[in-house]
């Protein structure tokens, strides 16, 4: 497939040619995918896999298809393993008050959205600059969390949360603990470590109501299919924070890493230099 726009693995380009046995797809379709696991997304050509690679509709420009699969893919299990639901019944049956942190990076910019669509109360946090950002968003509740409340992730109105996609590296399982419902939750953590994993097994075989749940991204053309349709329909937005040229991508791949990105970064195939 020929590479116009990407984000390290997720791309979205047209197709130039097919593998055998490839039949729903032909060449000069445009369309959006994932290279996973192996990150193939930065180059002019990559070859992607049939079962996750979708159409990209006209109403979705390239730069928007390419952001969408890994952090869209990854804020939209982030809820679902926190117990939410897409299916109209998240707030008759399941949580009722989320908590989104780092919600103005690529992944938490996505569940703000995600959340606010399955009829939840959103509380986020985020750095200061970006409190209007992510309050444009939908979130009912932002955190600034250089403040006091923030950092404690405190709701302004004292909501206990239900359900908490915890988008943000290095928070304590105690201060989200702290800030769950005392009936219970799940916190679904989208940068786990080793000790992350040792908490998630120890407290199902306690049967604890509050949950720490570390999410292991597997995409799904079907998660992906309807993401789009959520961006086709305007339903779903996407923010670039930058655009860099080929030339560029290892600039492109520092700032990533810095974690100050306001949404998504992105590098494009025959971009300015």
């Amino acid at each position: 497939m020929g590479t116009t726009q990407n984000a390290v693995g997720d791309l979205a380009g047209e197709v130039v040619e097919l593998g055998s046995g490839v039949t729903n797809f032909k060449p000069g379709d445009k369309v959006i995918s994932i290279s996973f696991p192996s990150g193939g997304g930065l180059a002019e050509y990559a070859v992607a896999p049939a079962s996750l690679t979708v159409a990209r509709p006209p109403e979705v420009s390239a730069v928007e298809g390419a952001c969408l699969p890994a952090a869209g893919g990854s804020a939209l299990q982030l809820l679902k393993l926190a117990g939410v639901s897409f299916d109209g019944t998240s707030g008759a049956t399941g949580p009722k008050n989320a908590l989104v942190t780092a919600a103005s990076g690529g992944v938490g910019h996505y569940a703000v959205q995600l959340a606010k669509l399955a009829g939840l109360h959103v509380t986020a946090t985020c750095g200061a600059r970006n409190v209007d950002f992510v309050r444009g968003l939908g979130a009912d509740e932002v955190l600034d969390y250089g403040t006091p409340e923030g950092a404690a992730l405190r709701s302004p109105s004292s909501r206990r949360y239900d359900a908490v996609a915890n988008c943000a590296a290095g928070v304590p399982w105690p201060a989200l603990k702290a800030v769950l419902a005392d009936d219970g939750g799940t916190v679904a953590d989208v940068t786990p470590g080793v000790g992350a994993a040792l908490t998630s097994i120890l407290q199902k075989v306690t049967f604890a109501k509050k949950r720490l749940a570390p999410l292991m991204l597997a995409p799904r053309r079907e998660e992906m299919e309807w993401l789009v349709g959520l961006a086709r329909q305007g339903k779903l937005r996407t923010t670039v924070d930058s655009r860099y040229p080929l030339s560029r991508a290892q600039e492109a791949w520092a700032k990533s890493m810095e974690g100050h990105a306001t949404g998504k970064i992105v590098v494009e195939m025959g971009g300015a230099e």
